[in-house]
């Protein structure tokens, strides 16, 4: 399986807690359009020849592109690459831009599935969050879409904001299972170096991040959709039986994919590169004829680590028969002997790991404490 994210570096306006690579200027989207379709004629071998299953495009906001820019990139990808038939194509859209002349243009185009970036069902916490939507529009744009035909669908969800009681993130919650949404991502608040909410945190601007609020609205979730019949597949992520991510779980489990745009990362199963997170120097690369990207060749020990990390993360965890098959038991052995304090704590299910060869997969409790379980396993 492989799969191709093309990422839009472009948004309205900035929301306060976001990290990833956008600019609010769209001056440059004519001259960006041009730079992508020439990366994508440029890296039509890095995939080998392998059929590609998903095509993925995120941002940034892709529901900015023009129907001539959309047409042009689905155009240039088929004509470039292997796109299997029943290829999984994901488009990460804002409610705002949800309009029935949008639905009917992105599903004309060959977009099957919708990630919507609804965050909350309430205004106070879209204010505070500096969303281009309103909770009204949210609703609306998950009906509209419902209405045009997908039905492979996803939102966003986040919780453990400051001032997020529990009984609103309930009805958060609530409010989506109502919808009958297939597929969500919750994702806990971060606060990231360089964010507005980071110089607004810095200042005492706004409250401070509670741990203990977001552990326990975690736990909140994962109980809640559990009896609502979701499988709760990733520690961000759940979904119905059969609704996956298919491309989000092709990253967990190794496969290749190629990233597209500026800061869009790739990696073959040998190395990982990224390219430059600037649209300004990306396009004039481009333009020059080259890409603009570091490359990282991976060691045996790097590619133990991201197999633990992304693993540990799935509902299905971590294979020590698969570790001791592809890199050596010397890895399996070591594993098992760091695993064994965190399955004294109930963070690793006992029962699991001992059914020898061994799966380590977390427990309820031990999801709160993935990425450091998850270092202390590595090699």
């Amino acid at each position: 399986m492989a799969g191709i994210y093309i990422h839009i570096p472009f948004c309205r306006q900035a929301c306060h807690y976001c990290n990833f690579h956008f600019s609010t200027s769209l001056k440059l989207q004519n001259d960006f359009l041009d730079a992508l379709l020439k990366e994508m004629i440029l890296q039509k071998n890095y995939m080998a020849g392998e059929p590609v299953d998903t095509i993925y495009f995120g941002g940034g906001t892709p529901s900015l592109l023009t129907a001539t820019a959309l047409s042009a990139i689905m155009e240039t990808i088929y004509s470039t690459y292997t796109i299997a038939d029943t290829a999984e194509i994901t488009f990460e859209a804002n409610p705002d831009d949800i309009s029935e002349i949008n639905l009917q243009l992105w599903k004309k185009s060959g977009i099957n599935r919708l990630s919507i970036g609804v965050q909350s069902f309430f205004d106070e916490d879209l204010v505070w969050m500096n969303r281009a939507h309103t909770a009204s529009q949210a609703n609306d744009s998950i009906m509209r879409a419902q209405d045009a035909g997908f039905v492979n669908m996803s939102i966003d969800l986040i919780y453990g904001t400051p001032g997020l009681s529990d009984s609103r993130w309930a009805d958060n919650m609530q409010h989506a299972a109502e919808l009958l949404i297939p597929h969500l991502s919750c994702y806990a608040l971060t606060v990231e170096p360089g964010t507005p909410l980071d110089s607004m945190t810095k200042k005492k601007k706004v409250q401070p991040v509670s741990n203990d609020a977001q552990a326990r609205q975690f736990m909140i979730m994962t109980d809640f959709f559990q009896e609502k019949g979701y499988e709760h597949y990733e520690i961000s992520n759940l979904s119905m039986p059969g609704k996956r991510s298919i491309h989000n779980s092709s990253y967990w489990s190794g496969s290749k994919y190629l990233g597209l745009g500026p800061s869009a990362h790739s990696f073959n199963g040998r190395s990982r590169q990224w390219n430059i997170a600037n649209n300004v120097s990306y396009i004039q690369s481009l333009k020059n004829g080259s890409i603009p990207f570091e490359i990282e060749m991976l060691t045996e020990t790097q590619r133990y680590n991201e197999y633990i990390m992304t693993s540990l993360r799935k509902m299905e965890g971590v294979d020590v028969g698969h570790i001791k098959n592809f890199f050596g038991s010397e890895y399996s052995e070591e594993l098992i002997q760091a695993s064994k304090k965190f399955i004294d704590k109930k963070w690793i299910d006992k029962d699991k790991a001992d059914n020898l060869p061994g799966t380590l997969i977390l427990t309820r409790e031990g999801k709160l404490f993935a990425d450091h379980i998850a270092s202390a396993l590595f090699g």
